[in-house]
């Protein structure tokens, strides 16, 4: 039996906690803040509680494999009620909108419906996204079939045709506005229109639901497994340094002056901030190489989270629209994210509602934040202009809001780096860009035999599934070594 010490509790972290214990070894996760969970989290604000994570959890769908690992980390059961919502989101542009929606018929009837002209690309979207839910297994009516070999033959010219385009190549093919809107402006333009079709394959197929309690009641299920299994969570322990000598890993160092020994150290950390703050070492030269390609940059956002009567409420679900001109320059986009959450009783008092905008920024507008955070009074302002933005913004979309929202809190890309440690506040890892293969990354300490990662960067997107399914690969490495 090994004992392990692992940096951060996120939910790479608790990953490789969990699967440490089931496979004989001793794990001890070190986590800097007084919860476990990292990204996975929330927090409250008067009556209110704000969700940080969790918009939609790739593996609800019990046929999946992702289903089963979630329940091995404890972090889904058949105890966990999950919201199957009706919807992903909604995209207005001139008074016409088109949703997304659960039933995968329906959503291809509107856009035909809203295009007929569209119909041969339309068609060919929604055949991939079939083709992708029967390559899960999240495919027919019941949403538990996959395909057979002869299939998944058959599907690759039309999987290659999307991975070699991005989500704006690919709006460029419809030839109404709303649509070539709905194509880009939930997760870009820069991403492979691949991971488009996964997340309306993923959506449709029964398995990116929410599961009851959001981010925290899911961080406090794995944290409990955790501790269940017997290993340890030391919470309040920043690390400061990984002690090593002779391409050795021997002790993990706090910042309170103790320090504990270990057989092998998993960091479930951004490595950029890792290798240079915790092993005090350059990056290998292909994790480098990711982090400095033109096409595989980070990002990260900004949110206002406020309160609303939840009658009052003229969505559901996600709403997307185009904000006015004036205010573009200033938010730096053109479009606004705006996210309710009335399927979650418990996050605000009765007869109201938490309402929640996204943007999207690139790493020169995260640094920025970043930056401005040094300058507290300065960076305070910044906030407090975004929440007054958001809210002119909401009403002047939906006039029957005037007066009846209320800014509850505004974070940016320097709470998440605060909180998380990554560089530029990412919360998830690089963009996926066209006609790159998502691969994963040795994760291996370069010089070092017995440290190993555990993080989404090892491989992009990132993200929850991603993270996890790291703290598992972690864990195998570690037997590997034996």
């Amino acid at each position: 039996m090994a004992k392990i010490v692992i940096v951060g509790g996120g939910v790479a972290g608790l990953s490789a906690g969990i699967y440490a214990q089931l496979n004989g070894h001793h794990a001890v996760v070190c986590e800097q803040h007084t919860v476990a969970g990292g990204n996975l989290t929330g927090w409250q604000r008067g009556e209110y509680h704000i969700d940080n994570c969790i918009h939609w959890l790739t593996g609800t769908n019990p046929a999946t494999d992702t289903y089963r690992m979630w329940e091995e980390l404890g972090a889904l059961s058949k105890d966990v009620p999950i919201h199957q919502g009706e919807s992903l989101y909604t995209c207005e542009r001139d008074g016409k909108t088109l949703t997304l929606w659960r039933d995968l018929d329906r959503f291809e009837r509107d856009m035909l419906e809203l295009s007929p002209e569209d119909a041969p690309t339309i068609r060919s979207f929604i055949k991939t996204v079939r083709d992708v839910q029967g390559y899960v297994g999240i495919g027919g009516e019941t949403h538990d079939q996959k395909n057979n070999p002869l299939q998944t033959l058959a599907m690759l010219p039309r999987l290659l045709k999307h991975y070699r385009m991005s989500t704006k190549a690919l709006a460029e093919r419809f030839h109404h506005p709303l649509l070539r809107d709905f194509m880009t402006q939930f997760i870009g333009t820069e991403f492979s229109s691949f991971a488009l079709v996964v997340i309306t394959a993923t959506f449709c197929g029964d398995n990116g639901g929410i599961p009851q309690g959001g981010s925290c009641a899911m961080a406090k299920r794995m944290t409990k497994r955790l501790e269940q299994l017997g290993g340890e969570l030391l919470l309040g322990k920043e690390v400061l340094l990984v002690q090593h000598e002779n391409g050795e890993a021997k002790a993990v160092c706090f910042a309170d002056g103790s320090s504990i020994e270990a057989d092998y150290v998993i960091i479930a950390a951004d490595p950029s901030m890792a290798y240079r703050k915790l092993l005090e070492l350059p990056m290998p030269r292909a994790l480098e190489k990711e982090y400095s390609r033109a096409d595989m940059h980070r990002f990260s956002s900004y949110h206002c989270a406020l309160s609303c009567d939840a009658a009052e409420l003229p969505f559901h679900g996600d709403f997307v629209f185009k904000i006015p001109q004036e205010y573009r320059e200033r938010m730096g986009t053109s479009h606004l994210v705006v996210r309710e959450f009335s399927h979650e009783a418990e996050y605000a008092p009765s007869g109201k509602n938490v309402l929640q905008t996204m943007t999207l920024c690139d790493e020169k507008t995260a640094k920025q934040f970043i930056g401005l955070r040094k300058d507290r009074e300065a960076y305070r302002e910044k906030k407090r202009q975004i929440a007054r933005d958001v809210q002119e913004i909401i009403t002047k979309k939906f006039p029957a809001l005037l007066g009846k929202l209320k800014a509850l809190d505004v974070w940016t890309p320097a709470t998440y780096r605060r909180y998380t440690g990554a560089e530029i506040g990412s919360w998830m890892s690089f963009i996926l860009p066209a006609t790159h293969l998502p691969k994963k990354m040795d994760n291996r300490a370069h010089g070092l035999r017995n440290v190993i990662f555990a993080t989404q960067w090892m491989r992009a997107p990132g993200g929850l599934p991603l993270a996890a399914a790291e703290g598992k690969r972690a864990i195998e490495t570690v037997q590997k070594l034996g």
